[in-house]
């Protein structure tokens, strides 16, 4: 009987302490201001099965519209990754994190980013994402760029005659990744060998699939893979690095043929030069960032254009014209680039439909309001290109393809976001720009082609790809 009593003391104890914590906790939240609506899901996981499957299922905008509509709001909390997070949707929301930047909101990785890429400085990721923006600008950006088309080329027409002529049957996706990689390593790091860039490519792999699964870091598993991809690429970009400095300093190396070059001889505000691990680190994020996104872009562009023979004959008319106007073994130049507007126009609608960036995180650096809504400190937020690029609001008919669009001025602001916006914009836009004009370029000028998979399923995990590689039956064009 005295243990009844003792336990049902207990009960009403812990009944009681629970009680004033939650109306605490709920007073001291209702003091602040209001969340936003939404709900936390199941425990630990919140929301984040559900997220990730509706992308599996190559319908990553329902997640989104779903609760647009059940909540009638343009943000909504949640719970992802682990995280209490809200999604902001919508041109206003965008614009705001966009225009929020290191005032309200600073980017966000998972912690697990920091183990498959360590920084030789003991820095976060994020950290050393900033340094690396500052760098970038001065050989990304156009007036840099354009006199890489020429090697932008070169590499097109090997990749073409290697793996696509004298075929009758190609996958497109593999292809595709192969030629933005070999791109990226000889414009990053003037590696061009066939065999030397196979040697990364499979490791790259791995890494990029070991990104998005579970950070689990035990022998098998697709992130423990991922960590030792990671420490055999940065070894073996180590060994080149050493190898340029002495190029470098024997005169048998360009400081202006690639990053590495522009790298080692660039030095922060403080006069300091990077330290080969520290610039080994930076090589391996631009070689993920310089050929994943492209890829799926480029793969996506075969794909409509195997369905819309008009959209495909716009393209090919303006290719072959300036295919025309080239003499033999000339290459392709910033002139040639500029007049590829309707192939541009094409490739940019491509993207509204088929993000290669479905979206990002940022994390609340302080408290703010927000439409009303409080959003604490400390909380994810996470916006979506779907939630404007298939939005019937700023793009009628959302689901037909109408390179129209981007006429003229194009779409309103913050509401085409295939490479962010505001000051964390994809750094590499204008880069991926014209490598994926000149894959078009040499696509389209030697062939025709249709799907094998009529309706072949899409599925993002993160990025949009044919769950088949979208193979395709080639019709190479008669002289």
């Amino acid at each position: 009987m005295d243990f009844f009593f003792v336990s049902l003391l207990g009960l009403f104890v812990s009944f009681v302490f629970f009680s004033l914590n939650y109306i605490f906790y709920k007073n001291k939240s209702s003091s602040s201001g209001t969340l936003p609506p939404g709900k936390t899901g199941l425990p630990v996981v919140g929301e984040t099965l559900e997220f990730l499957t509706t992308g599996w299922k190559g319908y990553p905008e329902k997640f989104i519209y779903d609760r647009m509509a059940k909540y009638s709001s343009k943000v909504f909390r949640t719970h992802l990754l682990g995280e209490k997070a809200a999604v902001f949707c919508g041109a206003a929301g965008n614009k705001f994190l966009f225009s929020n930047e290191n005032k309200l909101v600073q980017a966000w990785w998972p912690a697990s980013f920091d183990k498959v890429f360590p920084s030789s400085n003991q820095t976060s990721s994020k950290e050393e994402a900033i340094k690396m923006r500052k760098m970038l600008p001065n050989f990304l950006k156009p007036e840099a760029l354009q006199r890489y088309i020429g090697i932008m080329d070169h590499i097109a027409q090997r990749h073409f005659t290697d793996d696509w002529e004298n075929k009758n049957e190609i996958v497109a996706f593999p292809l595709a990744k192969k030629f933005t990689f070999w791109l990226a390593c000889r414009l990053f790091v003037s590696v061009e060998d066939p065999n030397h860039v196979a040697r990364f490519a499979d490791p790259f792999d791995l890494l990029a699939s070991g990104l998005i699964s579970l950070p689990i870091d035990l022998p098998g598993t697709p992130f423990n893979r991922a960590i030792k991809a990671s420490n055999f690429i940065r070894k073996e970009l180590v060994a080149i690095i050493k190898q340029r400095k002495l190029d470098l300093a024997e005169g048998k190396a360009s400081p202006t043929q690639d990053i590495l070059s522009h790298m080692l001889l660039t030095s922060d505000e403080n006069g300091k030069f990077m330290h080969e691990l520290d610039i080994a680190d930076k090589i391996l994020g631009l070689l993920i960032g310089g050929h994943d996104t492209a890829s799926s872009a480029c793969t996506f562009i075969i794909k409509f254009l195997a369905e819309l023979p008009e959209v495909y004959d716009g393209v090919y008319r303006e290719q072959i014209e300036i295919a025309k106007s080239k003499a033999p073994g000339e290459l392709l130049n910033w002139e040639d680039i500029k007049k590829m507007k309707y192939s541009w126009n094409v490739a940019c609608e491509v993207m509204r439909l088929a993000p290669p960036l479905q979206g990002a995180f940022r994390e609340a650096i302080t408290d703010f309001m927000y439409n009303g809504f409080e959003i604490p400190k400390g909380w994810k937020l996470y916006w979506s290109a779907n939630s404007t690029h298939r939005n019937p609001e700023f793009f009628p008919e959302p689901l037909k393809f109408d390179p129209s669009r981007f006429d003229g001025s194009g779409p309103a602001p913050f509401t085409f976001v295939p490479f962010g916006g505001g000051p964390r914009m994809c750094p590499g836009k204008e880069y991926a720009r014209l490598e994926i004009l000149v894959f078009m370029h040499h696509l389209v000028k030697r062939f025709k082609w249709e799907k094998i998979i009529p309706d072949e399923k899409i599925v993002v995990n993160p990025m949009p790809i044919p769950a088949k590689g979208l193979p395709v039956r080639l019709y190479p064009h008669t002289a």
